[in-house]
């Protein structure tokens, strides 16, 4: 897609006006912001409307009764893009890899005991060599992982070992809150089950807030440091049946929202990853699973390895993005198709009481099953 802009549509506005304008800090840094997402450098802006003449009179004059001819400018132009990417492109200087990113850095990793958080810490581990991950039911995940056994829904040993670690390895560079619990069950059948959303919004928001203000000063001392949040899809798409695990990960969300905003300019970022259904530990109890698409956490841990790089505000897969639209444009449409689903898909036996084991599906949630295996983009 090409996209032509002449500068002279902006001649209405006085240069003194414009001047003004870029005297403030808050249009400079918005300016800033933008031109990094593009990746384009800030001095580009002083030749969106350069005059620019290409004169060959000379050549063609020379050329002038041979075979030979001057090749229109779109011709050839590929090639010299091609050689100032290749060779002269200031980027090029810098390692965008994983390794160039967290090479000497502390990173500390939540949930390492498995799935998402085992992943990461093992995808870190390849590139830095050593991670510290907070694992509840300890062990060692990788000779180049240190697991330590700490429950971050708890607050005083989670306390005690940010101390230690900020006493020790002087703060945390980049922390991964992965560390989460997830419960399927519709709210009709949870009525004498409040306990669910409190130990629920412990883990997935108090603890995750909890080990991240923790790390937070130490951040903000060094004026670097960036925290990646496991959210999940079922943000954007307000998935039926996940009332407790939802909630609690909309209020990390919002949360973060806040958070990034505070520290925007003391070079403290955040991302969040509204995470796509991972096959890990955690899901295996939902047998319909089985048949539904799922991200394997090698490849959710890819993720991860992107926001510790890129430092994206939000990474979310496209399908999750489609479904958080119809609930901002159409709220009563989306809640017609969130209850049609959540009537054709059964609780879990596990939710449900069900000794059998075995979930008993329409033929339709079987259609929409088949249908829908293997979309995860």
């Amino acid at each position: 897609m090409n996209v032509f802009v002449n500068a002279a549509l902006l001649g209405f506005i006085p240069r003194g006006v414009k001047k003004s304008l870029m005297a403030l800090a808050p249009v400079r840094r918005v300016r800033a912001a933008v031109m990094k997402d593009l990746g384009l450098p800030e001095d580009i802006l002083t030749f969106v409307n350069y005059p620019t003449r290409f004169d060959d009179r000379d050549t063609q004059r020379a050329l002038k009764g041979s075979s030979i001819a001057c090749p229109p400018l779109k011709d050839y132009a590929w090639r010299l893009w091609d050689y100032w990417e290749r060779h002269l492109d200031p980027a090029l200087k810098i390692d965008h890899s994983l390794k160039g990113t967290v090479a000497g850095k502390v990173v500390l990793v939540t949930g390492g005991s498995s799935g998402i958080g085992l992943a990461a810490a093992c995808k870190l581990a390849e590139a830095k060599k050593q991670i510290l991950a907070f694992a509840k039911n300890g062990g060692r995940a990788d000779a180049q992982v240190h697991a330590y056994a700490v429950d971050i829904s708890d607050d005083a040993p989670t306390q005690a070992f940010i101390g230690w670690l900020n006493d020790t390895l002087g703060g945390v560079d980049f922390l991964i809150n992965s560390a989460g619990r997830s419960i399927r069950r519709a709210i009709e059948t949870s009525y004498d089950r409040f306990h669910d959303f409190e130990r629920t919004m412990q883990l997935n928001c108090f603890g995750c807030i909890r080990v991240t203000m923790g790390v937070l000063p130490g951040m903000v001392a060094k004026k670097k440091g960036h925290v990646v949040n496991i959210s999940s899809i079922g943000v954007l798409t307000n998935a039926p049946r996940f009332s407790a695990y939802v909630a609690s990960k909309a209020a990390l969300d919002a949360w973060t929202r806040c958070a990034s905003s505070e520290f925007a300019d003391v070079g403290v970022t955040f991302t969040t990853i509204n995470m796509p259904l991972v096959r890990t530990p955690m899901i295996a109890p939902t047998k319909i699973y089985a048949n539904v698409p799922t991200l394997s956490p090698e490849e959710a841990a890819d993720m991860i390895a992107q926001a510790c790089v890129e430092k994206p505000v939000r990474i979310a897969t496209r399908l999750g993005v489609f479904g958080e639209v119809p609930h901002a444009f159409v709220p009563r449409v989306a809640q017609i198709v969130s209850n049609t689903t959540f009537r054709m898909f059964p609780d879990s036996s596990a939710a449900s009481g069900d000794k059998s084991g075995k979930p008993k599906l329409s033929a339709e949630a079987v259609a929409m099953q088949q249908m829908m295996r293997g979309i995860h983009f």
